[in-house]
């Protein structure tokens, strides 16, 4: 505890271990520190014994024949990768891949009029998709050969639209698109979490449908992967890359105190009764006063709750009605769709993921709490899933920093939010990044693959 280091990262989710991975690679000297004795912080994977410890301080019931404890690995906050995506460039620039295998997902699905239906991933799916009438399959068609075609650099296949400055509110309009295709286009694949991108330029949500495509094209049944053994496994990974770029462990360490000088700026941090130096600290918000009251002498308020999420981990004995049987799947409830802000979402993954026993599903149902009976927003999703053989529902409270560390050199990063992808996950790593640095993170060109 005696040397002193560049950067302290406090905590080993999965936003803390990219960080910490990228940094060692950059050639900084890195200490990574977690109160658990385990990996992954609120993005950790439990087995079926740590999953009821945590949630019903039980053993799971002999009853449900739920089989053997290691069969699972159950994540507590479900996020599946978009192939072409942010966090997948990350996996590849890092070479984190060779600690990693992939599953494809089996499908990708959006909820409409009361039922659900697979987001189209083949021009054949969209032609036979029931999300579309046949008129609106035309335009819809005329839509996507727009983006397919565009290019920045021939106002020939712009088509009239500076898609910089007019808002996607227009683009829908050019090409005559319906309500609901608006839905499952914003949605289910620019993966929007409200429809307050329709006001804005466009040029963001199409950025987003291609990659959308792209990934879609990538394996053909759905845009996302997601690794064998469970998100868990991130973490591990990223602090696997860490320690071999010279990264410095330890969990299972309390920390009494994070240590500022005179001037308010982070020193260092203080772990049974020791001090450990270094210049910068990295750390999720729990190690930052979430969820404390502010004690007598009025510290610091580094850390605000902006809303919170509620999760209902479920064990299925089947696959999600509707699916085609899928070993696994997403799907999105629009706001609009069931008269809300914002979305629903619903990932489910199985014993084809190496995280349940086999013939048993664990769908995870999320959306950010908007009243006060926060377990009844979550019903439209619960009954897409048919019989439930038991669920644990949590409500977590969503924090983001105060101010963006510049000034104390102590950085703190976003909760998980209740979208059942990366993006925005990622969009805080780059954002922490830039705030540490003072510059861009910029990863290697390299060709995007990863085995799946």
């Amino acid at each position: 505890m005696d040397e002193e280091y560049d950067v302290i990262v406090l905590g080993t989710g999965l936003t803390e271990c990219i960080l910490s991975g990228l940094l060692s690679v950059d050639g900084h000297k890195v200490l990574h520190m977690d109160r658990n004795d385990y990996y992954g912080g609120d993005s950790a994977s439990l087995n079926l014994t740590q999953l009821y410890q945590k949630f019903r301080q039980s053993e799971p019931p002999a009853n449900l024949n739920l089989g053997r404890d290691r069969d699972y690995a159950v994540d507590l906050i479900p996020k599946f990768i978009l192939s072409s995506g942010e966090l997948t460039r990350m996996l590849v620039h890092t070479d984190v891949t060779r600690y990693l295998e992939f599953k494809v997902i089996a499908g990708s699905y959006v909820y409409r009029d009361g039922k659900i239906s697979k987001v189209p991933s083949t021009e054949m799916e969209a032609v036979r998709s029931p999300l579309m009438g046949l008129f609106e399959k035309r335009r819809a068609r005329n839509f996507f050969q727009y983006l397919q075609n565009w290019r920045e650099d021939d106002p020939a296949t712009h088509q009239g639209l500076d898609i910089n400055k007019c808002t996607m509110k227009d683009v829908y309009y050019k090409f005559g698109l319906e309500a609901g295709t608006q839905d499952f286009i914003g949605h289910a694949m620019a993966l929007w979490l409200d429809d307050d991108y329709k006001t804005k330029p466009a040029r963001p949500t199409i950025d987003r449908i291609i990659l959308y495509t792209q990934s879609m094209a990538r394996y053909g049944k759905s845009p996302y992967i997601y690794p064998l053994y469970g998100l868990g496994e991130l973490p591990q990974a990223f602090a696997r890359l860490s320690a071999i770029y010279g990264g410095t462990y330890m969990l299972d360490k309390k920390i009494e105190k994070i240590n500022v000088d005179e001037d308010g700026k982070f020193v260092g941090v203080t772990s049974g009764g020791e001090t450990v130096k270094a210049k910068k600290v990295i750390g999720d918000p729990s190690y930052f006063g979430a969820g404390q009251e502010l004690d007598e002498s009025g510290g610091q308020v580094r850390v605000i709750e902006t809303g919170k999420v509620v999760r209902a981990i479920c064990i299925l004995k089947h696959p999600i009605p509707g699916t085609d049987d899928a070993d696994s799947a997403q799907i999105i409830i629009p706001q609009n769709q069931v008269g809300r802000k914002n979305d629903i979402y619903i990932a489910a993954v199985s014993a084809a993921h190496n995280v349940a026993a086999k013939d048993v599903w664990i769908a995870m149902v999320s959306t950010i709490v908007e009243t006060s009976v926060p377990e009844r927003e979550i019903l439209p999703g619960l009954q897409l899933l048919g019989s439930v053989i038991d669920k644990f529902v949590s409500i977590t409270p969503l924090y983001a920093p105060t101010s963006d560390g510049t000034n104390d050199n102590i950085f703190i990063t976003k909760s998980y939010d209740a979208t059942s992808h990366f993006e925005t996950v990622v969009e805080d790593v780059s954002d922490v990044w830039q705030r540490v640095k003072g510059e861009k993170l910029v990863l290697k060109k390299r060709e995007v693959e990863v085995e799946a």
